[in-house]
């Protein structure tokens, strides 16, 4: 049996830290965010925010894409129903200014340490793996698509669309961007 020493963590620290580090990155960016910042606007202390995380990539990753309902896979019935959910889910997650802001920072430093690149791809896994293969194994049995696209594929074709065009677009992604980006991965995964 093992018996946990010291007080438990305090749930709202971990709710302040996350809003603060959102916050300031909409104001500062990536780069010259701190720990040290983002400690004093959420009320705490650098050494309560290293217990939590390991160091800033892994907070910043945390607070601009939680695990919430935003990241639970729609089941809508049809594969091009929720090919466009997720397409629009994603859309509406990295185009939040803290995403924007943190993107580059995080792809530099996910492209530098492997170990670290690893981990955060960790938190999303049940969701990339198993969620969605479920779902393309539906799609599958409904005769929708071909047997042989991955989740990883499908997952790649909506987060790399997505990215590049945040990166090459001035303005924000809209419904009709969402519908036609949709149709072009459905299509392209069709049986």
């Amino acid at each position: 049996m093992t018996t946990d020493l010291g007080r438990p963590r305090d749930p709202r620290i971990d709710d302040s830290v996350l809003g603060a580090t959102v916050e300031l990155l909409g104001t500062s960016g990536y780069a010259d965010l701190s720990v040290d910042a983002i400690a004093k606007r959420a009320g705490t202390s650098k050494p309560a925010i290293y217990r939590r995380w390991p160091s800033k990539a892994h907070l910043v990753h945390e607070a601009v894409f939680p695990i919430s309902e935003a990241t639970e896979l729609p089941d809508t019935g049809s594969l091009a129903g929720d090919v466009r959910e997720m397409v629009r889910r994603s859309t509406a997650v990295l185009t939040t200014p803290a995403a924007r802001a943190a993107m580059p920072g995080l792809l530099a430093e996910m492209a530098t340490d492997p170990t670290l690149h690893a981990k955060l791809l960790e938190r999303f896994g049940d969701v990339t793996g198993r969620g969605i293969t479920d779902r393309l194994d539906n799609a599958v049995s409904r005769g929708e698509v071909r047997p042989d696209v991955t989740a990883a594929e499908l997952v790649e074709a909506i987060a790399g669309m997505a990215l590049m065009a945040i990166i090459t677009r001035n303005h924000a992604l809209d419904d009709d961007w969402v519908h036609r980006t949709a149709t072009l991965i459905t299509r392209g995964i069709s049986a």
